[in-house]
């Protein structure tokens, strides 16, 4: 499925009953391969979705509001497009259900299906939450590079080791489709040569007129620092913005990494 393709920044009519072929899933081979991430994966990872708007009938044909968290694995062929996981979630908005746990497991099945691997459907949301990251976001730096994203803008000190976790909430990428711009937190935990923070904040502000997927904006980040710093350990999370009810949080990471606690970020 190629973006041209995709129900994005077009008219498209409001779905009426259940339809499970409003998902477009798309290859993850597509964006990989550009920045050349080929099989096995350097990474382990999970796209977490946050469904803020669901909502079905229950048998006597009552609505029920629910919310749910959708985690999708990274080594799955597919992602799923944000605009048809919409979509394709409102479809259920006059679908009967006997129980809650028919309307999960539907779901799951689906999204598995459109993903090619095992999709865990659950209801309701983590917390809001803080995390112990130190922000880069008050240095001061000049910047004047605001795209493509470039790699050469990292440095790291291979004298100096440390295991540390930085964060910055000005990654700012836009939809490859649209245009429109997808805003996040991005948290990135390591153990290896200290990476030049100033540097780190430059790069990651080389996103701002970047045109990519969520998913494939933080598998570039995490592929251009294994590159340039060559950590041990390497933790790359993307706490992006609510759009259309939904959110993502991409997290790549090498194997054996701690994963992240699921939490919100508050601007979600």
């Amino acid at each position: 499925m190629t973006a041209n393709h995709l129900p994005l920044g077009r008219s498209v009519e409001y779905p009426r009953h259940y339809d499970p072929t409003l998902l477009y899933p798309i290859e993850r081979a597509l964006g990989r391969r550009e920045i050349g991430v080929g099989t096995p994966l350097p990474f382990v990872g999970v796209d977490r979705w946050h469904a803020y708007e669901l909502s079905w009938l229950d048998a006597r044909g009552k609505p029920v509001a629910a919310t749910a968290t959708i985690e999708v694995p990274a080594d799955s062929p597919r992602l799923v497009e944000s605009k048809s996981l919409k979509l394709y979630l409102n479809s259920y908005n006059a679908t009967r259900f006997d129980a809650p746990e028919a309307a999960r497991a539907r779901i799951a099945a689906d999204l598995s299906q459109a993903a090619g691997g095992a999709v865990e459907v659950r209801f309701g949301l983590p917390p809001f939450g803080e995390d112990s990251a130190q922000s880069i976001d008050g240095l001061e730096v000049a910047i004047d590079h605001y795209g493509p994203p470039r790699a050469d803008l990292l440095r790291a000190d291979a004298d100096q080791d440390c295991e540390e976790t930085l964060a910055s909430d000005l990654l700012k990428s836009n939809c490859p489709v649209t245009g429109q711009p997808d805003w996040a937190r991005v948290v990135i935990a390591y153990r290896g040569p200290r990476l030049d923070r100033a540097a780190l904040l430059r790069y990651l502000v080389s996103f701002r007129d970047h045109c990519e997927f969520h998913e494939q904006c933080v598998e570039r980040i995490f592929v251009d620092l294994m590159r340039v710093a060559r950590p041990s350990m390497l933790s790359v999370e993307a706490r992006y913005t609510r759009r259309g009810g939904l959110d993502i949080n991409p997290w790549r990471a090498t194997p054996g990494a701690p994963r992240p606690a699921p939490l919100r970020d508050l601007r979600q």
